[in-house]
């Protein structure tokens, strides 16, 4: 699909200084605000999509893929120093981690998390790049039944998977797709719910969206939750001992099979859709304390703990890109925006994407080659700026955020209207979280409703409105039968969560 020539084009274009240059500040960024408690690299990346408008798509992909790396690293930072996990997903990691450095090794534990996080993300990113090229040619393969299928169980699998109730989760992506719809209809170039607003005619501005349900609804909880308090200083202590200052390599090697197991568990479950980094890296964690050979250790500073959950769920993010590029699914919440990205520069995600687009894609894979590296460089040189940056004030933190938010959105979409779709979206998405609607469901279901759409009205073309005729597609058939036994083993799960502890089956 994809001759040597274009590939060695794309990781040319991948280093140059100018796009060197702008993953470096994504992982720096990223870096950043992992480490302030509360905003998390999706956040950033939800901000930043604006700023990458006038770009070109390598540099503006790389910058957010760079983001989102160096998010990863950095929310383990809080997560050791103050067991206050930067990210939901560097909780695992405080297990160990916090324990670790009120033993006074805090730079051990630290440097621990990164040296594990960057081994994990490079192995997802080698798996990426083995497997999605072949995995698009079979992609290729399916037409726009087996899509339409394939989208079904997506959503089966997203709604049973993230957040607790599957009515909720089924309800959240019916509201993304009823959203999509806001426009002008694909196949007769109608316009439809645009209610007299003629900006609305290609439909809602994906930052708008993006930004609103992601980055200013967490923004307006988060304020909500301060009372003009400040975060306490951190109370750490250092022994003196300059090996409690860096991880040796005969401690790093001792790690080697637990920061490996953790990867593939992080790269499995990172392909995916739905399950995300929180579970690879718990899931990592109980692995490893069940196979170590001491397990009453974890809990107590144990290096195998942090290697565990850091490895696995910075593994996630490269294979969260798989289902992405090959299928034009995203995985989580920081896939679905790289697809906006894609699609603010007209370029569609999809099995298409190797043909029409693989020198960008190679150029990316380059790029994140050497957005690990800078998250290394970075990691050692900024440890101990960051733990300066754990403690900022979060009003001045969440303030400033807001502002670049309003800033960006007007940039992006050209004027005030797209600042108050953003601004309608935060309330929405306040309103979808406090009752308990997953606002990752609803964005996904967004970015994927026009293409689902599509993939509808040609299923219907090809069976003539007859559905008897799925029979001549077997694959399709088997898809829609694994989202018909999902969501039941998903309801009866749920169901059974429900009953009171002492409610037996007999009974």
């Amino acid at each position: 699909m994809v001759d040597i020539a274009t590939i060695l084009a794309g990781f040319a274009d991948a280093f140059t200084l100018w796009n060197l240059a702008f993953v470096l500040f994504g992982v720096v960024l990223g870096q950043f605000v992992g480490a302030v408690p509360g905003i998390g690299p999706v956040m950033a990346m939800a901000i930043a999509i604006p700023f990458t408008f006038g770009l070109d798509p390598l540099p503006a992909i790389a910058f957010l893929v760079g983001v989102n790396k160096g998010g990863l690293v950095g929310g383990a930072v809080p997560a050791v120093l103050m067991n206050t996990p930067g990210t939901p997903d560097a909780a695992a990691t405080a297990m160990d981690g916090y324990p670790l450095a009120r033993a006074g090794k805090p730079l051990k534990a630290t440097k621990m998390a990164l040296f594990s996080s960057v081994t994990g993300d490079t192995f997802s990113d080698i798996v990426l790049i083995t497997v999605s090229a072949p995995l698009a040619i079979l992609a290729l393969r399916m037409g726009p039944v087996e899509i339409f299928a394939l989208m079904i169980f997506a959503f089966s699998v997203l709604s049973g998977l993230i957040g607790n109730s599957l009515i909720k989760g089924i309800i959240a992506a019916a509201l993304g797709l009823l959203c999509a719809s806001i426009g002008s209809d694909p196949e007769n170039y109608t316009p439809r719910l645009i209610f007299g607003y003629f900006e609305l005619f290609d439909g809602l501005p994906l930052p708008s969206v993006a930004i609103g349900m992601l980055a200013i609804s967490e923004i307006l909880r988060r304020l909500s939750q301060i009372r003009g308090d400040m975060r306490g200083a951190i109370e750490l202590h250092d022994t003196g001992n300059p090996d409690d200052r860096r991880v040796t390599w005969a401690e790093y090697w001792g790690c080697r099979f637990t920061m490996l197991r953790g990867a593939v568990i992080g790269t499995i479950l990172g392909a995916l859709p739905g399950i995300g980094s929180t579970a690879a890296a718990f899931m990592s964690y109980a692995s490893a304390k069940t196979t170590s050979k001491e397990p009453e250790t974890f809990g107590k500073g144990n290096l195998h703990g942090i290697a565990a959950a850091e490895s696995a769920n910075s593994a996630v993010v490269g294979s969260n890109l798989i289902p992405l590029l090959t299928l034009g699914i995203p995985g989580s919440v920081g896939a679905a925006l790289i697809i906006s990205a894609f699609m603010i520069h007209g370029i569609q995600p999809g099995p298409l994407l190797f043909q029409d687009q693989g020198r960008l894609i190679y150029g990316l894979f380059g790029a994140m080659i050497m957005a690990n590296l800078l998250n290394l460089w970075v990691g050692q040189l900024g440890l101990r700026f960051w733990v300066k940056v754990v403690s900022a004030p979060e009003s001045i933190i969440f303030a400033s955020a807001l502002l670049l938010c309003i800033v960006g959105v007007s940039m992006a979409t050209g004027g005030i209207f797209g600042v108050a779709i953003m601004l309608i979206f935060a309330g929405l998405g306040y309103l979808m979280t406090s009752f308990g609607f997953s606002v990752v469901i609803f964005i996904i279901a967004f970015f994927l409703g026009p293409r689902f759409e599509i993939s509808l009205s040609q299923s219907l073309a090809l069976m003539n409105g007859d559905w008897s005729k799925l029979v001549n597609y077997p694959i399709a058939l088997a898809l829609l039968a694994l989202s018909i036994v999902s969501l039941i083993w998903f309801l009866s799960r749920t169901q059974s969560d429900d009953l009171p502890p002492e409610t037996s089956i007999e009974e």
